[in-house]
Parts: C-alpha cells; structure tokens; sequence
C-alpha cells in the first residue's frame, strides 16, 4: 500500500534542525477556513422552509445575532482545536500527517510512493498568504492534504517532497529547490473567452434555463420549485461561461524535469504537474464551432492523479496541440494517428442513424485510436504500452447487422470504445491488440519522475 491510515502516531527523524520531534502545525488561518458551514447549514435549512424565517424574524434583531454569534463561536471553537492535534512531519521514509480530534487518524504516505503534488490557492488563501498542498498516492483510495500552510512554505515543502520521491538523498532534499521549468504555451486570454463563448453546451444551459424557469414557475406558481429546476442550468452555464474563465485564465504550460506543470486560475489559483510516463490517455475534443478556427482541446488522463479535469490545454490550435503532444509523447504522431481513422461501416445508420457517421477507429504503431461525436467530436488515443484489457461488445441488434465494439481499458481506470465497427475487422482487432500492447511495454517510458 502507499498510505498507510493507522490510529496512532509515529516516531523517526525529523525533517532536520528546528523541526519539532512532535510535528509541524498547520498555518494558524487554517481554523476558520471551515468557520462558515454551520451558517450556510443553517441558511439551507431556512430556505426549505421559508416559515421558519418568519419565525425566526419575531424573535427580533438581538436574538437572531446572538445566535450567529453563538454558532460562529462553536464553529471557531472546534476549529481552533482541531488545528491544535493536526501536525505533519517528514522522516526518511514518509510523510506523516495526524488529524482528528475526537477519532484520531494518521496517514503514513511513503515518499517513494507519491505520485503528485498540487497547490492550491483560493481566493481568500491568496489574500491571507496561505495555500493547499494535495498529495496523490500509488495505492491510497483518497487525496491526503494539508490546508492550509505558508505560501513560501508550501513550495519549499513541495519541492522537497519531490526530490525525495525522485530518489534524492534525505539530507540534500530540503535545499534541492524546486527544478526548473521552460513555458511551453500559454493560452491568450482572448482566445479563451471567445472559445468558451462558442461552446454549444453554454448556450443549451441558457435556453434551457429561459425557458424551464418561467415554464415552472406558471405551472406551479411557487418560487422555490422554479429555482431548484433552473438551478443545475445555472449551474452549467456557469461552468461554461464565467466559472469555466476564471478557472482556465492565464492557463499556462511549462515543460521541467518532474513532467510538464500547469498553472491558471484568475481567483484561485493551481499549480499541478503530470509526469508524462504516468499518462494513459489523450482525447482531442473539437466542438463544431471551433472547427473553422482549428482550435481544439486537449485532455488527459492520468494514473492515479489529475489536474482539473483532466485538463492539458482548455483550448489551443492543431499545430500546437501536435507540438505540446510530441514533447510528451514523442512516439506518437498525432496527425498520423487522427489520419489513420476508419468511418464505421454505411450500415450502422441502422444501429445508430444520424450519428453513426461520427464513429470510427484507427491504429499506428505507437497507438489505439477511437473516435465517436458529430456535433462534438472526440478523438481519444491510447498508447499501446497502456492498453490494460481489450473486449469486443455485441448487441442482439449489432449482431443482426454484422456489428461490434472494441473496447480497451487503461491504467486511468478509463476506456476508449471504438463502436460500430464491422464485426469481422472488430474480431481481429481485439486479437491484433492484445499483441500490440505486449509489445508495447517492453518499451514504455518510467513513471517515475526525473526519469
């Protein structure tokens, strides 16, 4: 296992001279970054139930202060000694971090074992100094972190943790640094805005909401079911338009020893790192709209970790999609691969009419390609040296019409499904995989970093 959660704590070497045999304690900040979820529990409970409101308002002013003061209080109250037992330290081997305060719980994440380190900044952590180390471990079935720890702090922690997970010597490991990193592509803010502008499932979430809000509130004449049926449009149009631009601004791509770091966010900010041994999957996402400019979106999925989303480029053009790509993934042509793509055969209209003209699958000697989508088109490769399984699917109705699907499985607990392929092709393809991916590994790149 790369986590080890036990109820107790542990002794060893500290992280050197001035490290306190017991642990390090979280930034002092850190006890109110919980303080408002009673409020917004109680606010919750208030609004399912708009008589209670009035209940609450013939109390009368003092009351009602008293009581947010009280459950501040209480709230502050645990958070403060909740940060009082939470410590990390660093010995030869792990990363220990004790929390709890009731039930106690110690995570033991072995150095050798992480597989990445992203920092975290919201908004208000940026304004008090602070950020959010999130740890990712071979074999641990949750994210292990620390919020919140001091800026300058989180980046010497970080880059120790790194050197040491490289296989860096204990005692050099603390003054290695961070390594440093080449800018690669950084996408323009205008560009960003006018390709979420042109995103097809912004504008469905608007009309959606348009028209389903005033549609609900004239059938049922009540406020708050027109706002639960609007609110996941809401919600969508938020993430694609505004939501999606704050998060993606100033998305920037550098190439370092560790693996290529990503860095954006306009409120908060993110800063993540992909090796790229540990990628098992790339998609090309085209929706129609971005067809004429030739813009496209890259993204990833990884084993074991991911940034947002598994997010490589939000938006970029072809040509730097092939070149940021090939600094990954040397092996793989990725023109080569789109170009090898095969339609499905003409008698899957009857399977799937309309769409089937999206479907279709490919091979080149590095990869395995799959693509499906009309209106967003989605070109997904898997290395050969990453293909897990393969399985061939058949329907009652894709038997009748000499159909199947292939479907290989990945390391990112991912699939990529090329569907509707002539059952003959589909037979001997599945067996022509098992053996491309034999061969493929023996020469896959390390996963490790600095490799």
């Amino acid at each position: 296992m790369g986590a080890d959660k036990s109820s107790g704590g542990g002794g060893g070497p500290g992280r050197g001279s001035g490290f306190p045999a017991e642990g390090r304690r979280l930034h002092p900040v850190t006890p109110w970054r919980r303080a408002w979820a009673p409020l917004a529990g109680l606010g919750a409970l208030v609004a399912q139930n708009p008589e209670r409101l009035r209940d609450a308002a013939e109390l009368g002013a003092l009351p009602l202060l008293g009581l947010t003061a009280g459950v501040l209080a209480v709230a502050a109250a645990y958070g403060f000694l909740s940060w009082r037992v939470t410590r990390y330290r660093i010995t030869d081997t792990e990363l220990r971090i004790r929390t709890g305060l009731f039930f106690r719980r110690t995570a033991h994440l072995r150095l050798d074992r992480i597989q990445s380190i992203d920092i975290t900044q919201p908004l208000l952590a940026r304004v008090f100094a602070v950020a959010k180390l999130k740890m990712d471990v071979v074999g641990a079935g949750q994210h292990d972190e620390l919020a919140f720890v001091g800026e300058a702090e989180a980046r010497e922690l970080r880059a120790e943790l790194l050197a040491r997970a490289a296989g860096i010597a204990p005692e050099a490991a603390p003054t290695a640094g961070e390594a440093p990193a080449r800018q690669l592509y950084r996408v323009e803010t205008r560009t960003l805005a006018w390709a979420l502008a042109l995103l097809g499932s912004g504008w469905g979430a608007l009309l959606g909401a348009l028209a389903a809000i005033p549609l609900m509130l004239w059938a049922t004449g009540s406020v708050f079911a027109a706002a639960v049926t609007g609110l996941p449009m809401v919600i969508a149009l938020w993430r694609s338009s505004v939501g999606g631009f704050l998060t993606q601004y100033g998305w920037t791509v550098s190439e370092s020893p560790d693996g290529l770091r990503l860095d954006h966010g306009l409120l908060q900010k993110e800063h993540a790192t992909v090796p790229p041994g540990r990628v098992q999957s790339v998609r090309l996402v085209e929706p129609l709209l971005w067809r004429r400019r030739g813009w496209v979106r890259v993204e990833l999925e990884v084993a074991g970790a991911g940034n947002e989303g598994g997010l490589l480029l939000p938006v970029t053009t072809r040509h730097e999609c092939v070149a940021l790509l090939g600094r990954m993934l040397p092996q793989v042509d990725i023109d080569a691969a789109v170009a090898a793509v095969r339609p499905a055969p003409s008698r899957a209209r009857w399977a799937v009419p309309v769409w089937w003209r999206g479907y279709g699958h490919g091979v080149t000697e590095a990869v395995f390609v799959a693509r499906h989508g009309r209106l967003r088109r989605v070109h997904t490769l898997v290395p050969h040296a990453k293909v897990q399984s393969v399985r061939l699917t058949r329907g009652p109705w894709q038997q009748f019409l000499g159909l199947a699907g292939v479907h290989v499985d990945h390391g990112a607990n991912g699939t990529a499904s090329a569907r509707q392929m002539d059952a003959e092709y589909a037979a001997a393809e599945v067996a022509a995989q098992a053996e491309r991916s034999r061969l493929g590994r023996r020469t896959a790149r390390p996963d490790r970093w600095l490799t």
